[in-house]
């Protein structure tokens, strides 16, 4: 069974950094794309950005970009978010997703459709 299992999130001041990871098990870690996406208080979940398989091409919300930087590690099965001078605006509940990395994942990135497998969230405060 696939997990994904996030960490990092945490209360931080406005203009500090904090390193979101996801680690993932239960599959393969190639060939599947994974990104982040959060979700604030009654709002809609939204994304922040994606890695491919291969870790050559990455994709940022224009909100974040920028200031957010994502990377993978194959050898330890792990997706990062690094997060860098983080606005009150970016309080969320950020949450891990991977899909399979199909020619429509390319269109399709930016929504919640392509993605498989979820995980449960890291809470993530900046403090105006």
């Amino acid at each position: 069974q696939v997990q994904l299992v996030e960490s990092g999130g945490g209360l931080v001041q406005a203009g500090g950094s904090l390193r979101l990871s996801c680690v993932a098990s239960g599959r393969p870690f190639s060939r599947y794309a994974t990104a982040w996406f959060r979700q604030a208080p009654g709002r809609e979940r939204e994304f922040v950005s994606a890695v491919t398989w291969s870790g050559l091409r990455t994709y940022y919300a224009d909100s974040v970009k920028g200031r957010f930087t994502i990377s993978r590690d194959d050898t330890k099965n792990t997706v990062y978010l690094q997060m860098n001078s983080l606005k009150s605006e970016d309080t969320a509940v950020y949450y891990c997703a991977d899909g399979r990395e199909t020619p429509d994942f390319f269109a399709y990135y930016r929504r919640k459709d392509p993605y498989e497998h979820w995980g449960m969230g890291t809470q993530v405060t900046v403090s105006s």
